[in-house]
């Protein structure tokens, strides 16, 4: 393949094609671009060579230098850095107990607290290092807790740990400081703030994303803090071979990432913001010209995810289509956008987040919003086509997955076109509900793990006591399914209950 040239697209080298990115910092597209300042450090890294314990030194020092903190690290993505983190607190820096993770037996340190509120999909980071879960809803449950087993507290930033809240940072450091209990912050989509607010609130340690607001590598983080925690948890990375050793980083990386943070410093985020204002001022302008949609810019003044979003919304009745229908034709259809799209109280709206967009995209998004509201539909149809099928009762699923399969089981109701009940999936059981349209059915549910799901969302066709089709999982791609309806042997039989205790056994 001849390489393209820079101007060119590389990944339709590849049949891939590429997405304007007007959804913010999803690592799903990529987190965020990198600034000039990251390739061209990236690029001097890479024609030398460096002794990584060296390097750690140095970034670390410089880290604090930069930041205010007293120490700095720079793993594999904030991830990574979560469970760099965790396993210093586990391991105390001790090797001998560092390489028996993820067995944790003989070992003092085996439990974290966290917040059920700081429950999320990532702290599975955590997790990977085999500890325990504590999980607490109020101050008094964080006191009982914490015992001689306690590694650390985690945090979520925002929400129930802001200031004021019962479970505040500032009210959990006043708990665990007694007991010299570090506090891991994750603060992954956050602007840095230097000195970083979070340690001065009272965390130990505060973890940030590398690929979003920061614009360094997506493949890196950054994690500033304690430096005896920082260190061990560098001895628990790699090139450091422990439980650790997959999520290794790069040169490259390490010293893109501090070319980021050091940017963070001297970059015009006023004038960062106006550029972005600019952008969703010219979408406004043409899109505002369709009878029916209304505008509006939204401006967080929050710490995370800080961008502002064009809220572009209308009628469905009146335009007959929805936000999320928008939003799933721009993601299929080229020029591909990513966007929002929403429905509520008989609204209908798609978002535009401006902070990834490149010079010369703000047109084309303009345009393809305008032309595509634009078009005349006509409404859609009222009544579902009948259904054709029944499926009522007792279903047996096999679903197929890449390289094994399950048994579930669905418990269905159904009214007319519409469907409702259970769904026994390997290990939990949720409500389900979907559609009949002739002999098609749609069916969704999510099978709910702490923080975590999974949806799943079947599309299949009905044969007398049979379906089959396809089952979408959301980020984990697809499965397929095939179904049979149970029956059971009718036996008629009285049941006698008796009057009183029995006589013998």
């Amino acid at each position: 393949m001849t390489p393209p040239a820079e101007d060119e697209n590389i990944f339709r080298s590849i049949g891939v094609e590429p997405i304007i990115n007007c959804r913010g910092t999803f690592t799903i597209i990529g987190g965020s671009i990198e600034r000039p300042e990251v390739l061209t450090a990236m690029k001097a890294a890479s024609k030398h060579f460096v002794q990584y314990d060296e390097l750690a030194e140095g970034v670390g020092k410089r880290l604090a230098e930069i930041t205010g903190a007293e120490w700095g690290l720079i793993p594999a993505g904030c991830a990574a850095g979560l469970k760099h983190v965790t396993a210093a607190c586990v391991t105390g820096g001790n090797p001998e107990k560092l390489i028996r993770i993820p067995d944790l037996t003989g070992l003092d340190k085996t439990q974290v607290i966290i917040p059920r509120s700081s429950r999320n999909t990532y702290d599975h980071a955590v997790r990977n290092i085999g500890i325990e879960i504590i999980m607490i809803d109020t101050p008094e449950e964080l006191e009982r807790a914490i015992n001689p087993r306690t590694a650390m507290i985690y945090l979520n930033s925002g929400g129930a740990s802001a200031t004021g809240q019962p479970l505040s940072l500032e009210a959990i450091a006043a708990i665990a400081k007694p007991h010299k209990i570090p506090i891991l912050v994750d603060a992954a989509a956050e602007n840095l703030t230097i000195p970083p607010v979070h340690l001065e609130r009272g965390a130990d340690v505060v973890a940030y994303s590398g690929g979003k607001a920061l614009c360094g590598p997506q493949g890196a983080g950054l994690v500033l803090g304690d430096k005896a925690i920082l260190m061990s948890a560098w001895q628990a990375s790699s090139p450091h071979h422990g439980p650790n050793r997959d999520n290794k980083i790069s040169r490259e990386e390490i010293m893109g990432m501090l070319a980021a943070v050091e940017a963070w410093t001297t970059r015009d985020h006023d004038g960062e913001w106006q550029t972005w204002l600019a952008y969703l001022g010219l979408i406004t302008q043409q899109v505002s010209q369709i009878e029916g949609i209304s505008t509006q810019v939204v401006e967080p003044t929050g710490t995370s995810n800080v961008a502002p979003t064009l809220e572009i919304s209308w009628d469905p009745l009146a335009l007959h289509i929805t936000g999320e229908e928008v939003a799933e034709n721009f993601a299929r259809n080229a020029p591909r956008i990513a966007i929002g799209g929403r429905s509520a109280e008989g609204k209908t709206s798609i978002h535009v987040t401006p902070s990834q967009m490149q010079p010369g995209e703000a047109e084309i998004v303009a345009e393809r919003i305008h032309a595509f509201l634009s078009e005349t539909r006509s409404p859609k149809p009222v009544e579902m086509a009948a259904a054709a099928a029944d499926i009522d009762g007792h279903w047996e699923l096999t679903v197929e997955y890449f390289t094994s399969s399950s048994e579930h089981r669905l418990f269905l109701q159904q009214e007319g076109n519409w469907v409702q009940g259970m769904h026994q999936s390997d290990f939990s059981n949720q409500q389900i509900n979907g559609t009949v349209e002739g002999s098609q059915v749609k069916l969704q549910s999510v099978a709910q793990h702490t923080a975590d799901g999974v949806p799943f969302l079947f599309s299949g066709e009905i044969n007398q006591d049979e379906m089959a089709g396809s089952i979408h999982l959301g980020e984990y791609l697809t499965a397929r399914f095939t179904a049979r309806r149970a029956h059971y042997n009718t036996v008629h039989r009285s049941v006698e209950i008796p009057g009183g205790p029995p006589l013998a056994t």
